[in-house]
């Protein structure tokens, strides 16, 4: 697949720092409409396809073997994909991995681990490790500050946090015990090596494709860790045997994620989708820096996201921050505002996301500044 994408303005296209659904790359979208009739010489869509036939059967193996080799997964580990999106991973992961008395450990980082202790709550016995939320999660958990259980089940991270724009950089040391990492916001981003991981399960709609598909990657042996009597369809054993076919699968999600996995590929890899996601934000938070105040990140310098760029504007006048936003989608600039949870500005940098969009938009940043600093 052509790596290359075309400006934005050419296909009339706006530049997109939606956090999810994200951006997909325009030679993603390009293929999706030159096969959406016709697949292939089948005369269907994936769409109207059986997951039982020959021809689904082949996308969702491609789709497994090109995550596998973009991100060295060994035959350790299991590839699956399923519905529901990281939020049923909440439940599914404690309900398939949890031993008897030993409790699940989380790195409380913010909004998305909150959801998850939030599941933990409703009787899985559970250790809070470590927690940011009284510095309003502005940086993550120093190493002398995570307290792990002597005898945890797993630790549950989330590894880059939409909301608050932190990321982990350098993950803590759990020994034996597994780590359970939602890594949603950023899979395939940048180098991982996935034997530091039990489980690892991704929702597709900001990296590897559209909203429907949810990827996990899990060790093979701790699948087997759960109750046999649990609901069949909610036991990871049961994926991993039936090859992610047990029942319908999100077949035209998982077409999509199996074209974004190629697009990577044909791109150079991770790697160069890496260095590429360093250039770009490199360049925003520079932009950022140099507003003498403007513009200010309120994320520590060390836990600052490569994914999610939150600023506030003015110090953090609200008027100012909706000028801003209506003036950026208005240039053809979308998805700027912040969550609403904590408002501000956020701008998302996935892998779909170029660099041409990113000049954009500090471009018009700084022609902002001037105008009204």
């Amino acid at each position: 697949m052509n790596s290359s994408a075309l400006p934005a303005q050419a296909a009339n296209r706006a530049f997109n720092f939606n956090a999810g659904p994200g951006a997909l790359a325009l030679p993603v979208l390009e293929r999706v409409r030159e096969e959406l009739l016709d697949w292939r010489g089948t005369g269907m869509s994936v769409m109207e396809m059986s997951h039982r036939s020959p021809e689904f059967e082949s996308i969702i193996a491609t789709a497994d073997q090109k995550l596998r080799s973009l991100l060295g997964i060994s035959d350790d580990y299991a590839v699956i994909f399923l519905q529901g999106g990281g939020s049923l991973q909440f439940t599914m992961a404690p309900m398939n991995l949890c031993l008897r008395d030993k409790p699940v450990d989380v790195l409380h980082t913010g909004m998305w681990t909150a959801k998850a202790i939030g599941e933990l709550k409703k009787g899985v016995l559970h250790n809070i490790a470590a927690s940011t939320e009284s510095e309003k999660f502005a940086r993550l958990p120093r190493p002398d500050e995570i307290k792990f259980s002597p005898d945890a089940s797993y630790v549950h991270i989330c590894t880059n946090n939409t909301i608050e724009g932190t990321q982990w950089t350098t993950l803590p040391h759990t020994g034996s015990v597994p780590l359970v990492a939602d890594m949603s916001s950023d899979i395939a981003s940048r180098h991982i090596d996935v034997n530091e991981y039990g489980l690892i399960f991704a929702g597709a709609q900001k990296n590897l494709g559209p909203s429907g598909a949810t990827v996990v990657i899990i060790r093979k042996d701790l699948a087997e860790r759960a109750d046999k009597n649990l609901p069949t369809v909610l036991q990871y054993r049961t994926h991993i045997k039936e090859k992610s076919l047990y029942h319908t699968p999100p077949t035209f999600a998982v077409y999509i994620v199996g074209l974004v996995l190629e697009w990577i590929e044909s791109a150079g890899g991770v790697p160069a989708i890496e260095k590429r996601n360093d250039a770009k934000a490199n360049l925003l938070y520079g932009t950022i820096e140099s507003s003498g105040g403007f513009y200010h990140c309120p994320v520590e310098n060390t836990s600052r996201s490569k994914m999610n760029v939150v600023f506030r504007v003015a110090g953090g006048d609200d008027s100012m921050e909706k000028k801003f936003a209506a003036e950026a989608a208005a240039a053809g600039l979308v998805g700027t505002p912040g969550h609403r949870s904590v408002g501000g500005l956020r701008v998302s940098l996935y892998n779909a996301v170029t660099l041409d969009a990113v000049q954009a938009l500090t471009t018009f940043m700084r022609e902002f500044h001037r105008t009204r600093g």
